[in-house]
């Protein structure tokens, strides 16, 4: 396929690479989980179910990708450790980020209700995830005993808290009563009050949850005397620790040791700052157009299972459209999107201070969100369909200094959606002819816009610019202002009010032109 002269755009993006000798961990959190915790009704100070749902997640993440080896987790965050020799999609840091985000996202929403069956999910889940480069497998070691003293301490403090808020304090009298308390007059509290020793708490809540892959003999298959075949496979075991950075844990589990390094002496005082300082942090230059764009995993396979009609599926297409509208009526700083396929770009706003322009939390926070949306909305695009498995995106945010290049990226974009519209429609058309598709391939080689034009035309009887413009020309999705004029009681120059409404509209326009942006300056200005 012929490039175009907007391929140029591609140079503004940077590779993000985590270079070896460096562990990769990725870690993430609940974005605004407080609230979500608030509006399911979660139990406080912590919901047992809730952490086995996260547990189950975290479970289904280790069996998705055999490269992250360890996981460890609490409340609404969970730490994935990658074996020391991956090269999971060339170590690039926000493809990685992007993925599991995504894919924990999906499989919280697919699980609720096997852990909740009589409470709603009242709105998608998301997740904000970042990349940890430890330096070594020391860095490593002190980077989990800093997670569970988190756990720890934070889970001392929330079981003051909530014990004080059911005995009849309030919320503002409960902070002033635990102002500068230090671990041992917490736990004199506890018990002196509330008669509850918190060494005696559930595991599950003081220490937080591991999850490591472990060998175990599974039966495979019985021979032709009906003896059993048996294998090693390797599954996920999950378990409590009180020290899961300590030498006497990590050893003793020779898969451990085997994919990330042994632990040589256990660690003495924690200090948070000088793990913080391998978190990888990518700022985002100001004042500059930001483009997330997301990128469905493996779709092609998905298509096939979930057997989407060929070329296109326009009730797949209008459910990533539903999604994208959400995602604008989410985040107020995306000014336009743009999708064709299972992609979706979102622009966000020059002036954007959003997240403080972290990349790592604005892709795994937009990625997480579009794809709980994804498989919340399914059944309704979807109805008489079941999604057999978890879906996920990855996604990667690229800087764009002028608006401009901004629209040169947009009509690459759109000419990708044109170009690729077009050979999958002959190639399908051949393919349902009778050819394979090995003899499509052949036959389409070299054909050019004219020649694949003719051949629908005179093999198939159809004309491509009669298509649906939702497959030419792909969807773009916008806030439409309108200027809403309502009669008022009180005495005006005009006796009337003006005032704007905005909609989130899905369109199917021509981007490339510049009638489009004339016809809607507001996306692009300030």
């Amino acid at each position: 396929m012929a490039n175009s002269k907007y391929e140029y755009v591609k140079s503004f993006e940077v590779e993000d690479e985590v270079m070896f000798p460096n562990l990769i961990v990725i870690r993430i959190d609940g974005c605004d989980f407080s609230r979500f915790s608030q509006v399911h009704q979660f139990e406080k100070p912590n919901d047992e179910t809730a952490l086995n749902l996260m547990n189950s997640c975290a479970s289904a993440v280790l069996e998705e990708f055999p490269d992250i080896v360890f996981a460890y987790g609490y409340s609404d965050e969970f730490s994935f450790v990658f074996k020391k020799t991956s090269r999971f999609y060339q170590r690039r840091a926000s493809k990685i980020l992007s993925l599991v985000a995504s894919f924990f996202a999906a499989v919280y929403v697919t699980k609720w209700e096997e852990f909740f069956p009589s409470r709603k999910l009242e709105y998608a889940p998301s997740f904000a995830s970042k990349v940890v480069s430890c330096a070594s497998v020391e860095v490593l070691q002190v980077y989990l005993a800093w997670r569970q003293h988190d756990c720890h301490i934070s889970n001392q403090y929330d079981t003051c808290f909530w014990m004080l808020v059911k005995s009849g304090k309030t919320l503002s009298e409960t902070h002033e009563i635990l102002k500068d308390t230090q671990k041992q007059q917490r736990n004199e509290l506890l018990f002196q009050q509330f008669g509850i020793n918190y060494k005696m708490l559930p595991v599950l809540f003081r220490q937080g949850s591991c999850l490591f892959k472990t060998k175990v003999e599974e039966t495979v298959k019985h021979d032709e005397n009906g003896n059993p075949v048996k294998r090693l496979r390797r599954r996920e075991t999950l378990v409590h620790s009180e020290n899961i950075a300590a030498r006497s844990f990590w050893n003793e589990h020779s898969s451990l040791h085997k994919d990330l390094g042994h632990f040589p002496k256990d660690i003495g005082k924690i200090e948070p700052d000088y793990v913080k300082s391998f978190q990888f942090e990518n700022r985002l230059l100001p004042l500059t157009w930001v483009v997330l764009r997301i990128d469905g995993c493996h779709f092609h396979r998905f298509s096939e299972v979930h057997e989407f009609e060929k070329p296109n599926d326009e009730k797949a297409l209008k459910l990533m459209n539903s999604c994208a509208v959400a995602v604008l009526e989410e985040f107020q700083d995306i000014a336009f999107a743009y999708g064709v396929s299972d992609e979706y770009s979102f622009v966000l706003k020059n002036e954007s201070e959003l997240y403080k322009r972290q990349s790592s939390k604005i892709i795994s926070a937009m990625v997480s969100f579009f794809t709980s949306k994804y498989v919340l909305r399914w059944a309704d695009f979807f109805p008489h369909k079941e999604l057999k498995y978890p879906p996920s995106f990855d996604g990667r945010a690229v800087c764009y200094p002028t608006s401009k290049i901004l629209l040169d990226y947009l009509a690459w974009r759109q000419v990708d959606c044109h170009t690729n519209n077009q050979y999958n429609t002959c190639f399908w058309m051949l393919v349902k002819s009778g050819k394979s598709k090995t003899q499509a391939q052949e036959y389409l080689k070299g054909t050019q816009t004219r020649e694949k034009n003719e051949l629908l035309s005179q093999q198939f009887g159809i004309e491509y610019n009669s298509l649906p413009l939702i497959f030419r020309m792909g969807s773009s999705v916008f806030r439409l202002k309108e200027r809403v004029t309502e009669e008022k009681g009180e005495v005006s120059v005009s006796g009337k009010q003006v005032e704007e409404e905005e909609e989130v509209v899905v369109d199917h326009s021509n981007i490339i032109d510049q009638c489009f942006w004339q016809q809607h300056p507001h996306i692009l200005s300030s």
